[in-house]
């Protein structure tokens, strides 16, 4: 407990931030989605022939993954608040519209026969007749959409769109930090039940006060929902720069902008956190990010498609050099020392109980041996794929698993052994033997800006700066950095910074 009174009055002023913009993502997905889906199910109530498609094809967008809504969304509207509020509107549909129509269709039909025999056209027996008497009906679907859309918000963190997902994401990142997750997870649910307990009682007043309890509910949403752009909201930067999850990639674009603000006028913003590759990667194509690090070995193999030609550091950056401008109009500044290479990693214990020392060894204990592996290390030639052809493996039992749970994994036995980064900081603190990899599988992944050759065209002085660090920084001062934000709880820029400073740099 006074562990979790730690970790909240050190993250006090970022906590109530993100509750704030928590609630703004899910106020303007509930509004919209009541305005959208509330007038459709009217509507839908006079022309039936219609109304169970259209409800059908709600419910199908329903079960699409939100991940694979947020990923679609981004090359068309890019990364943060918008695609996040347009997919969570998009969920928020189905309960409103659906309540929306039953709540009318079961109005007594004596009561609208004798609203007809008052000389009542459609419209107005509608408004004064059917919309009062489903009133409670649709403020229980509005009910049911506010819980579904705080519930899901959490993941349109990933794209850069705030909120409490911040805080859970932070949480898996650090190993699975559970004051972290709690704090971002437990507030989030705190805040569906109180919304729900505002909602039951414009539920009960709503037979009473018909229409007009709607109105005045989504008023009141609507201001705290634009309250922020009220004083403006944010500034767009000159340059904003992404990154993908975790210590090592928030560290490296601190020292961007540090460097970029240090030496030109440009201002710089952050997205950190958005995510695997191919998602940060669409961001930069639809100029949502205008630069990112990237590594060498992931630009050849997950974006061109391709295998390493050597294993030669510099040859294997000229290929993914080359190949991006080619194929994608990008260009690849100068990359850092350190290669943050895939490695199999496993305890001191295993290796001496088994004999392992290559990834070959593997082989002969293969059903007795549990791997946890990342999604995206399993589905990768330069991964588990490459490991089974090269090396003949079948490993019995895999895993697949968030990045930042596997060492988590691996300290509490669960598994025997990961896929890791040469650079990871739970390589210090597990104290994790890596296996060797003689037959070459995992190409060399040094760690790049990556932007747009147009960005390039119109910031030509970025260049220069960012290939400051060209050559620079070591394994072991990455894996050191990394340790730092991980495990002492140090700031990214605070970290990158003292780098930088003690490089020369920056000036102290």
């Amino acid at each position: 407990m006074n562990e979790f009174l730690e970790v909240f009055q050190s993250r006090q002023g970022i906590f109530l931030e993100k509750i704030w913009e928590h609630l703004q993502i899910s106020m303007i997905s509930l509004v919209l989605a009541t305005l959208i889906s509330v007038p459709l199910g009217l509507y839908l109530t006079r022309k039936q022939k219609v109304a169970e498609p259209i409800i059908g094809a709600a419910a199908v967008l329903q079960t699409i993954p939100s991940l694979a809504v947020l990923a679609f969304l981004i090359p068309f509207f890019g990364i943060g608040q918008t695609p996040a509020i347009i997919a969570l509107t998009a969920y928020g549909l189905l309960p409103i519209l659906r309540n929306t129509y039953i709540g009318i269709k079961e109005v007594n039909p004596a009561l609208k026969e004798a609203a007809t025999g008052m000389g009542m056209n459609s419209f107005r027996r509608l408004a004064r007749v059917e919309l009062p008497l489903a009133m409670p009906v649709i403020m229980a679907g509005i009910r049911t959409s506010m819980v579904l859309i705080v519930g899901t918000t959490t993941i349109a963190a990933l794209i850069g769109a705030g909120g409490l997902g911040d805080l859970i994401l932070l949480g898996l990142d650090r190993g699975g930090d559970v004051n972290l997750i709690v704090l971002g997870a437990v507030p989030a649910a705190l805040l569906a039940i109180l919304l729900d307990l505002i909602l039951r009682l414009f539920e009960r007043t709503s037979a009473k006060a018909g229409f007009r309890s709607l109105v005045i509910l989504l008023s009141a949403f609507a201001l705290i929902a634009a309250g922020p752009l009220a004083f403006g909201g944010d500034v767009r930067k000159d340059i904003t720069i992404g990154a993908k999850l975790g210590s090592e990639p928030s560290i490296l674009i601190n020292m961007y902008k540090l460097l970029i603000e240090e030496e030109t006028d440009l201002s710089v913003g952050l997205e950190p956190n958005l995510g695997k590759t191919e998602m940060v990667f669409s961001a930069l194509q639809s100029g949502s990010i205008d630069i990112y690090p990237e590594f060498t070995g992931t630009a050849i193999v997950s974006l061109l498609s391709q295998e390493a030609e050597s294993n030669d550091s510099r040859e294997v950056y000229e290929q993914a050099k080359k190949g991006m401008s080619n194929e994608y109009q990008m260009a690849f500044l100068e990359p850092m020392k350190f290669n943050n290479t895939y490695t199999v990693a496993t305890t001191k214990e295993t290796a001496e109980q088994y004999g392992l020392e290559t990834i070959g060894d593997l082989k002969a204990v293969e059903d007795q041996i549990t791997a946890g592996f990342t999604l995206e290390f399993n589905d990768r030639y330069d991964g588990y794929q490459g490991m089974k052809e090269v090396y003949g493996l079948d490993l019995g039992e895999v895993e697949t698993m968030d990045p930042g749970l596997r060492q988590g994994a691996i300290e509490n036995g669960e598994v025997d052994v990961i896929d890791a980064y040469a650079t990871d900081s739970y390589m210090i603190e597990l104290d994790l033997t890596t296996l060797e990899d003689p037959e070459n599988l995992f190409p060399p992944y040094q760690g790049a800006p990556l932007l747009r050759e147009e960005t390039l065209e119109k910031y030509p002085e970025l260049k220069e700066v960012l290939n400051q660090l060209g050559g620079l920084i070591t394994e072991d001062e990455m894996r050191q950095m990394n340790y730092q934000v991980d495990y002492e709880d140090r700031n990214p820029e605070e970290v990158a910074r003292e780098f930088l400073t003690e490089q020369g740099l920056l000036e102290e």
